[in-house]
């Protein structure tokens, strides 16, 4: 059965055992979690944010949350490269999607906060699915109401710290300027990695720095290494409440071409996992995955990468669970 119990009748939810119920069967939810929008008894929950009116070149991101479903039912619960099994920590359920508003962005956001606000209150953990990169602006609104300003760690090829484009303030270009000017981030406490690509010029790079960030671009990271750009990031965030935000164009388009605005010169696939698995021991409280795009994905490569993160980031939630039960 999916459903188990703690000691002291606590309910459980976990993904369906696939020795005993192959993984082509029923409907498609994150890693087989059971479909319930609830919360009672559950520790994160994964919900997708089907938006993608405000993406500046291709568009179909609204796609990506059942396309990354589609390849995750092949997660297993065990992690080897933590050495955890989520679910003798968490139990989490698939809360179906955000009711979004196809071409009204702020409407959107509205719907968002209002759908989160229940989960938070709970102290539940959300993990996010996108959707295009401007609704992390939604979720730090919703973050920052009940957390204050959280400090911010984003894995992406592109800044989006724009001010506009074509004039247009709310779009994927622009999120973390508009967050910063509601006083939604810790500016002081965030950070951004993996920035790299052609540019207009480098007020692109300096315009995030400007208002606050510490940037790492991806070629400061080669020659950083990985090890001090995971000390750097745990230096930065410190002890403050922290959402991971996480563009899968950070990988290069060789490891994830299912995406948007693709930039060569990232990370592989197994680095890209590497630095989320390098998060473990800040104060994570919630994260999002962005900008899928199901129709240019060769081969599932890019919801073979997005899933596998996303059961990373998990993984990190099940590891906060255990220090905490120790």
């Amino acid at each position: 059965m999916p459903v188990s119990s703690y000691e002291g009748g606590i309910l459980m939810y976990q993904p369906k055992d696939s020795s005993r119920s192959p993984r082509y069967v029923g409907p498609r939810t994150f890693m087989r979690l059971e479909n319930i929008r609830t919360t009672d008894d559950v520790d994160f929950i994964v919900a997708g944010v089907p938006f993608d009116t405000a993406a500046s070149n291709r568009t179909g991101q609204r796609y990506g949350p059942q396309h990354i479903r589609d390849f995750s039912v092949l997660l297993r619960p065990y992690n080897p490269d933590q050495d955890i099994n989520i679910f003798n920590y968490c139990s989490g359920v698939d809360y179906g999607d955000i009711d979004i508003i196809p071409g009204n962005i702020h409407r959107t956001y509205d719907n968002i906060v209002e759908q989160l606000d229940e989960i938070l209150e709970k102290s539940i953990t959300p993990v996010l699915m996108g959707g295009d990169h401007s609704i992390t602006l939604g979720h730090l609104r919703a973050f920052a109401k009940h957390y204050g300003p959280v400090a911010l760690v984003h894995f992406d090829s592109h800044g989006d710290a724009w001010d506009d484009y074509f004039g247009e303030k709310y779009m994927h270009g622009t999120p973390f300027r508009r967050a910063v000017e509601e006083g939604l981030l810790d500016v002081d406490h965030s950070i951004q990695i993996g920035m790299r690509g052609p540019l207009y010029g480098p007020e692109d790079i300096q315009g995030a720095r400007d208002l606050g960030f510490q940037v790492i671009p991806m070629r400061e990271a080669r020659q950083l290494g990985y090890d001090e750009v995971i000390k750097q990031i745990h230096q930065r965030v410190g002890d403050r409440p922290v959402f991971v935000t996480y563009d899968i164009d950070f990988l290069d388009p060789a490891y994830a071409p299912g995406t948007g605005t693709p930039e060569a010169g990232g990370p592989t696939s197994y680095e890209g996992l590497e630095f989320v698995r390098g998060l473990d021991g800040i104060n994570l409280v919630g994260f999002d995955l962005v900008e899928v795009l199901p129709a240019y994905d060769s081969g599932e490569i890019t919801a073979i990468a997005a899933s596998s993160v996303m059961f990373e980031m998990i993984s990190l939630i099940a590891m906060k669970k255990r220090r905490e039960q120790d």
